[in-house]
């Protein structure tokens, strides 16, 4: 930490302040404040869809001390509003860094902020529930800040979908040396776009997979006329419930083709078939979270990033719990045989077993063929 840095603050909602050193872009931004428990991946988390609109606490006390790299974006640059650690590492030491994360984010203008006790804010969370807060390296005025947050949203009730997804749709293009673990003639597949990583995407092209990503707005009638062989649900920001016009379009495809949902993707499933989300306290974010698989019986190292959840007595008749959170009993994954769907909540593409949760993609492509209900 240098104290050369200009000086920046965080207020919370309920009151705390937070004062540190800012680091990478200079400004203010307000956003959902949550904490992710991962040991490493701290660029795949910044650029991961999934946080538009969130201020993110990293747990791990050093941070940067491998650089960063362009294969490791999620998408094309950061996604989440800012970054808050105990202490930026002053040297990238892998040999394969292009860039050190304070120019990185430099060059994206995404505010960090360093030299906090980020135990102690993550325990507050904990305790008190995520909430929102306020960085700024420019306006320390306690009445200042405290006047700008309050007009700052709510996560609930908020369609950040439309900030995150692609404009027209397009065919994804593998990166040059992508490996094929499937051998026979390619499918193809229609990929929502509600915030979606390029990993889930490149495991999808590994399995022989040809796809059309299509923006979030995209009707049922539009996918179907591309005539796809399955359709993979998205992982995304917000609220599941606010983004209406993408339950819509998923009633219009649930039993006509078989569907696949990640995260976001799995709760705007749930309710396409009239279960219901709610907001948990804190939120499942880390990379370290154990899953039972019901049908095999087998525990998953899962990576996870979400602040809601389906409420599991709610599913309908026919849709089988198929995944359970170990830590706290949430739903993590339901197939429907009859209808040729399933999902998790989890992050497979994420790989923290790091192949524990590999074989979904392969049986997506068992359910197109037909070979699995």
């Amino acid at each position: 930490m240098s104290r050369a840095r200009p000086r920046a603050v965080l207020l919370l909602e309920s009151g705390l302040r937070l004062e540190g050193y800012a680091f990478g872009g200079q400004g203010e931004c307000a956003g959902e404040v949550v904490f992710n428990t991962s040991l490493t991946g701290y660029q795949e988390i910044l650029t991961d869809p999934s946080y538009a609109g969130q201020i993110v606490t990293l747990t791990n006390p050093l941070i940067g001390n491998y650089g960063t790299r362009e294969l490791d974006q999620q998408a094309d640059g950061p996604r989440a509003r800012a970054l808050v650690i105990r202490e930026l590492s002053g040297v990238d030491s892998n040999f394969a860094s292009e860039e050190a994360l304070d120019r990185y984010l430099a060059r994206h203008g995404v505010v960090g902020l360093e030299g906090v006790d980020t135990r102690g804010l993550v325990l507050h969370l904990r305790q008190a529930g995520t909430m929102n807060g306020i960085i700024s390296t420019e306006d320390v005025d306690e009445d200042s800040l405290r006047t700008k947050l309050a007009a700052v949203p709510s996560m609930q009730g908020l369609d950040l979908v439309r900030e995150v997804t692609l404009e027209r749709a397009r065919p994804f293009e593998p990166r040059e040396g992508l490996p094929r673990l499937r051998a026979g003639a390619a499918l193809h597949v229609v990929a929502y776009d509600f915030g979606i990583k390029r990993n889930i995407l490149e495991l999808m092209s590994s399995r022989n997979l040809d796809i059309t990503l299509v923006p979030a707005t995209t009707t049922a009638e539009e996918v179907l006329a591309l005539k796809p062989d399955g359709v993979f649900c998205s992982n995304g920001p917000g609220d599941p419930a606010a983004v209406t016009y993408a339950i819509e379009a998923l009633r219009g495809l649930i039993g006509r083709v078989p569907l696949f949902g990640i995260c976001l993707g799995h709760q705007l499933l749930a309710l396409a078939l009239g279960a219901r989300t709610y907001k948990l306290k804190f939120g499942h974010r880390g990379g370290n979270h154990p899953v039972r698989d019901e049908s095999t019986a087998r525990i998953e190292i899962t990576a996870q990033n979400h602040g809601f959840c389906v409420e599991a007595a709610t599913l309908p008749e026919g849709a089988e719990p198929t995944h359970w959170n170990l830590n706290d009993r949430t739903l993590e994954g339901f197939r429907h045989g009859a209808l040729r769907l399933f999902c998790v909540q989890y992050h497979p593409e994420a790989s923290p077993g790091p192949h524990d949760s590999g074989y979904l993609f392969d049986r997506f492509r068992r359910l197109m063929e037909g070979e699995e209900e």
